[in-house]
Formats: structure tokens, C-alpha cells, sequence
């Protein structure tokens, strides 16, 4: 009996024992699982946040990318539109002192009246002056030297044939020619020369021949002198 008693004297007490390995558990495990737990959510949380984060900051990088092309776009949009602004400020520039030497050489235009003129022929669709032409340029340059206020005016033209744009550009070349000869050649001073190409305006023969297209290809060379005006005053000295 006593052995009997024995063995349910272990029993009560493993069964005791682990009921109370069970409570331990529960008092003590659980809450630190919890814990864990917690943790881990919060991790899980942040780990969320840090890749929105990211997403944000690339999505930043882009837009702050964006801008940078935007920004360098405008500089150069800027820089060009200045540059633009700097070439009309010194095409006005070179106009005003243009200018000044038409007046410096006009100061009353009434004063100055046609002294000596010469017309210049060119070929069909040419620019280029005939020995002709240089013989007339030369007589008409000769006679610079004894004026003392004077300008040249050089009249560019061409007929009707052909494109409008294309013979106002054709009338330029040819004024530009009978210029460069008077200038180079001729030494007659740049600043003593207005010229002008008109294109297929103000046709001296309005027909449609041959020879009215001829008269028409040419280039008007005036000399304008205002010595007559200086005379009274001369005399009244």
C-alpha cells in the first residue's frame, strides 16, 4: 500500500508541476511573444515608410530634374533673346551714326542739286560692269575733286523679267558694283555714297521689247553738289 501511495504521490506532483511549467509559460513567454510581435509590426511599419520615402525622394529627383532642364532651357531661351537684344542695340547704333554722316554730309538737302549723272547698262541677269561702264564711272569721279561738299547717289534697277525678291536682289549687286569700282579704284571717299537697289521699280521704258528691257537693266549714278549754295556766301565775304 504504501508503494501504491507512492506512485500517486509522483503523479499529483508531475501533474502539479506541470500545470505550473504551464503557467509560467503564460505569465512569462507570452508577454515577451507579444513583444515580438509588436516589434515586428513596427518594423514592418517603417520598412513601409522607408520605401514610400524612397519613392517620394526619386519621384523628387525627377520633378527636381525636370526643373533643371526647365531652368537651363529658359537661361539659354534668355541668353539667346539677350544676344538678339545686343545685335539690334548695335545695328541701331551703326544706323544712328549713319545717320549723323548723312547729316554731317546733307545739311540742307535744298542746297544740293544734280551736278554730273551717269547711267550704267548691265547684260541680262549680270552684275558685271563693261569697260563701257567703267569709262562713264571714271569721267563722273573726275570731277569730285573740285566739289567741296557733294554726295553720289547710286540707283540700282532691273526690268520685269524674272521674280520680284530675286531682281530687288540683282538692283543691290549692281549698285554695290558701280560702289566698290568709285571706292576702290576711283578713291572716291565710302562715306560720299548713298546707294539703293529698287529692283523692277521705276522703269525708265515701260515696254515690253527687247530694248525697253535693255534701258531697264541699269544702275543711276548722280552726283549731288551744294557748292552753288556756298557761292552767295562766298561773295558776301
Amino acid at each position: 500500500m504504501s508503494q501504491k501511495f507512492l506512485i500517486v504521490t509522483l503523479g499529483v506532483t508531475a501533474l502539479v508541476s506541470g500545470c505550473a511549467t504551464k503557467g509560467y509559460v503564460r505569465q512569462n513567454v507570452t508577454p515577451v511573444q507579444d513583444k515580438l510581435n509588436q516589434v515586428a509590426d513596427q518594423v514592418n511599419k517603417e520598412a513601409s515608410d522607408l520605401q514610400k520615402t524612397q519613392q517620394d525622394v526619386a519621384k523628387n529627383s525627377q520633378a527636381i530634374s525636370a526643373t533643371d532642364e526647365k531652368a537651363t532651357g529658359a537661361d539659354r531661351r534668355a541668353g539667346d533673346a539677350m544676344n538678339r537684344a545686343n545685335q539690334a542695340t548695335e545695328q541701331a547704333q551703326k544706323d544712328d551714326q549713319e545717320i549723323a554722316q548723312l547729316r554731317g554730309v546733307i545739311t540742307n538737302l535744298d542746297d544740293y542739286k544734280v551736278s554730273n549723272q551717269a547711267t550704267v547698262l548691265f547684260k541680262f541677269n549680270s552684275a558685271v560692269l563693261s569697260p563701257e561702264d567703267k569709262q562713264q564711272l571714271d569721267q563722273l569721279a573726275s570731277t569730285t575733286g573740285s566739289h567741296k561738299r557733294y554726295f553720289i547717289a547710286v540707283e540700282g534697277y532691273t526690268d520685269q523679267v524674272g521674280d520680284a525678291n530675286y531682281n530687288l536682289e540683282l538692283s543691290k549687286r549692281r549698285a554695290d558694283a558701280v560702289v566698290v569700282y568709285l571706292s576702290a579704284e576711283r578713291k572716291v571717299p565710302f562715306y560720299q555714297i548713298r546707294e539703293v537697289g529698287l529692283g523692277n521699280n521705276n522703269p525708265v521704258d515701260p515696254g515690253k521689247t527687247r530694248d525697253a528691257r535693255a534701258k531697264n537693266r541699269r544702275v543711276e549714278v548722280k552726283l549731288f553738289s551744294a557748292d552753288e549754295a556756298l557761292a552767295p556766301i562766298a561773295t558776301a565775304r
